[in-house]
């Protein structure tokens, strides 16, 4: 079930990499409305998440590859969480916008990683 949560973190990262960078960070880039703080700090979070989301599913490949039970029942804990909140943030940010939440692909890849985390916690509770 780890690899699971590992390949859908990858495939998050792999999403928000190569079809969120052009579609999204390029955009922002090449905007000049935007004050220079306000483009820049954009910028700095989509590279938060982007990080967030390596760190992520290299965290699911060690434990995947090297189950520590002492480990995996925290890191499912916290990033299951963390996946569920910000699940939930990537819908509302949506709705604030007019937009159909699951036109974000954050909203569903996010909740699957909730999902899964929650039944791999449960199968080893």
């Amino acid at each position: 079930m780890t690899w699971a949560i590992c390949i859908l973190a990858a495939t998050t990262f792999l999403i928000h990499t190569f079809i969120g960078g052009p579609r999204v960070a390029a955009p922002l880039l090449a905007d000049t409305s935007l004050p220079k703080a306000s483009k820049w700090l954009n910028y700095f979070c989509w590279h938060i998440a982007t990080v967030l989301l390596a760190f992520m599913t290299g965290a699911f490949a060690w434990l995947a590859l090297k189950p520590q039970p002492a480990v995996l029942g925290p890191a499912l804990v916290f990033f299951g969480a963390l996946s569920l909140v910000l699940s939930v943030l990537s819908a509302g940010v949506a709705m604030r916008g007019g937009i159909n939440p699951l036109r974000f692909p954050s909203t569903s890849l996010f909740a699957a990683i909730a999902v899964v985390c929650a039944f791999d916690f449960n199968r080893i509770v």
